[in-house]
């Protein structure tokens, strides 16, 4: 533990002294008015021992992060039915594009790109008002972080509404082709509030335990599910950055454009960055490096 605490200090303090922090998401208000200078690393072990550092009771927004946790739930109601209305392929384009969606007539390649993900969100949605998924929604977040004090910012889930229009692009896209079982603004209005949780890195590492697959943790979802989640954190979750994400880290991981990553290391610690700049495929620019660092000085890899 020793070793972990001083790994995180030391590497918070580099990213504190970083000159290129990269952008925040200016494209939506809520968001331009980040301060980039913050940075926030936690790591919560199997056992439930926790190491932190920088600001990591700061609340920020998880954005896409939140797709991960609404992945989880659709795969526990839903089961394999869910692959019939998404892919499980890394995209290799940006998180909005609609090219791809128009050209494979509706499918989206995988679940945490936003075409993908609206459509796991309008999954969920079935038999259910969006006030009563958005209560499931938050019942998750809080039981895997065993923290009831996280909830939505609807500021932010007001200016994601006021301001996404390819988002909206996306979801007529989906109906189109019939890939939506509920109107566009009902779908979107539930995704908008589902990216707009506010979590600190020491709840975001918290909740993240549920994917370590180790023993005497709660079981969210079966082990079978776990992995599979897993995989399309390694293969998508960065979006048409996974593959380098992969290549230099080796963890699976999802960004979000609120500057927020979660990463896995199977069966040892979650791991949670914050730093608001993003790099031009929308992950998190001091985060990657951060937890990079992180995974070579604790030998983490799900490549042994």
């Amino acid at each position: 533990m020793s070793q972990l605490q001083a790994s995180l200090d030391r590497i918070a303090a580099e990213m504190a002294a970083a000159p290129r922090r990269g952008r925040v998401a200016d494209y939506i208000p809520e968001l331009a008015c980040v301060d980039p200078g913050q940075f926030a690393i936690a790591v919560c072990l199997a056992d439930g021992t926790e190491c932190v550092a920088g600001d990591a009771d700061t609340a920020f927004s998880i954005q896409s992060v939140s797709k991960v946790f609404t992945l989880a739930m659709a795969l526990g109601r839903l089961g394999d039915q869910l692959w019939a209305r998404v892919g499980r392929e890394p995209s290799g384009l940006a998180f909005n594009s609609i090219l791809q969606l128009e050209h494979e007539r509706g499918i989206p390649r995988n679940p945490f790109i936003n075409a993908g993900a609206i459509v796991v969100t309008d999954a969920l949605l079935s038999g259910h008002a969006p006030r009563e998924m958005l209560g499931d929604y938050l019942r998750f977040l809080r039981l895997a972080a065993d923290d009831e004090a996280i909830h939505i910012n609807e500021a932010v889930a007001r200016s994601e509404t006021e301001t996404g229009h390819r988002n909206f692009a996306l979801a007529h896209e989906l109906a189109a082709h019939r890939n939506l079982d509920h109107p566009p603004e009902h779908a979107l209005g539930a995704y908008f509030h589902q990216c707009a949780a506010e979590m600190t890195c020491r709840q975001l590492a918290r909740a993240g335990r549920f994917l370590l697959n180790a023993p005497g943790l709660p079981r969210l979802l079966s082990p079978a599910r776990v992995r599979r989640i897993n995989a399309l954190m390694m293969t998508c979750g960065h979006y048409d950055g996974s593959g380098d994400f992969a290549f230099r880290v080796g963890l699976p991981g999802k960004s979000g454009v609120g500057g927020g990553i979660i990463a896995i290391a199977p069966a040892r610690a979650a791991i949670a960055v914050w730093s608001p700049g993003l790099n031009p495929q929308g992950n998190s620019q001091l985060g990657t490096l951060a937890i990079e660092k992180l995974a070579r000085a604790m030998r983490w890899s799900a490549f042994g």
